[in-house]
């Protein structure tokens, strides 16, 4: 298997989607794409613990994604080996009524990691210039001061909320939040394939809905909002991964190399020196305990 170099995935200039391949098996089979993931889980799971005693960074990760791109089985595979306890998940639909009574952020700033967690975003603040971005009619329902015609959602709009997600993220990273974003790059094809799989199989079936189909007419649409999204919003702060996500098990792989590596970069997360007195008196402590025998 070679190796994984995960600066290959980074956004770190302008980038054209249909140039920038969709799979990537690593020259892997399965049995042994899970074996390596299980053990870059395993020490995610470490680190999460000293990130936890340590208590001064949050990570928040990111995963958007076409319909079907692998985001739900993603999360329960790189995460499962990691304290549930310390990976908060957070999936966000359709904004509720009072969500709508609030800025577009709002629901995603309240839903943001713990010092010491991790949060994970399926779908995110990205929605407010991806899916509305398709459908600006869906602005309206905002009810913002200075937009009552979709004439009103214009260029001008969008580089608003360009520059609004990069100040959010901007000041979360400057706050101690670790930031990660993944977009599952996944092809018409493979897409294709997976809602054939849905109908096809029983099990799957309540995953399915018409507005899968509906929404695939929009792929063209999709993709020219996620180029612009990625060019114009992946910063050091607050970069963009782009994950070939037709083959799951490499994507998943991906995802948590790329989690890792980065994460062991930050030195400063050690677990905490115990008081002085304590440790002059670990030994007395331990005597008390052991008489109790």
């Amino acid at each position: 298997m070679k190796d994984i170099d995960i600066t290959d995935y980074k956004v770190d200039g302008h980038i054209q989607l249909d140039q920038i391949p969709t799979i990537d098996d690593f020259n892997a089979d399965g049995k042994l794409l899970r074996k390596k993931l299980k053990t870059v889980s395993q020490e995610l799971s470490d680190f999460q613990n000293t990130l936890y005693a340590h208590g001064k960074y949050g990570v928040l990760i990111c995963l958007q994604g076409m319909d079907t791109a692998g985001k739900d089985s993603l999360i329960r595979e790189v995460f499962k080996e990691l304290n549930a306890r310390g990976v908060v998940v957070h999936s966000f639909k359709v904004p509720t009524k009072l969500e709508k009574r609030h800025d577009y952020l709002w629901r995603h700033y309240i839903a943001l990691p713990e010092r010491g967690k991790f949060s994970v975003f399926n779908r995110t603040h990205y929605e407010n210039v991806l899916v509305t971005k398709v459908h600006p009619e869906y602005i309206l329902g905002e009810n913002l001061p200075d937009v009552t015609t979709v004439e009103d959602v214009n260029d001008a709009f969008w580089e608003k909320r360009y520059r609004q997600i990069n100040d959010f993220e901007r000041h979360i990273s400057e706050n101690g939040t670790l930031i990660f974003k993944f977009f599952l790059h996944l092809s018409k094809e493979e897409q294709r394939q997976r809602l054939l799989r849905r109908l096809h199989l029983q099990e799957k079936n309540w995953k399915f809905s018409p507005a899968d189909i509906a929404e695939r007419q929009l792929w063209d649409s999709y993709q020219e909002c996620y180029q612009t999204a990625l060019n114009k919003t992946s910063k050091p702060h607050a970069p963009w991964y782009i994950v070939p996500a037709d083959n799951k098990k490499a994507a998943r792989l991906i995802v948590a190399t790329i989690l890792l590596e980065t994460l062991k970069k930050y030195k400063d997360v050690k677990e905490p020196e115990l008081d002085a007195e304590i440790k002059a008196n670990l030994e007395t402590y331990k005597q008390q305990l052991e008489k109790e025998a």
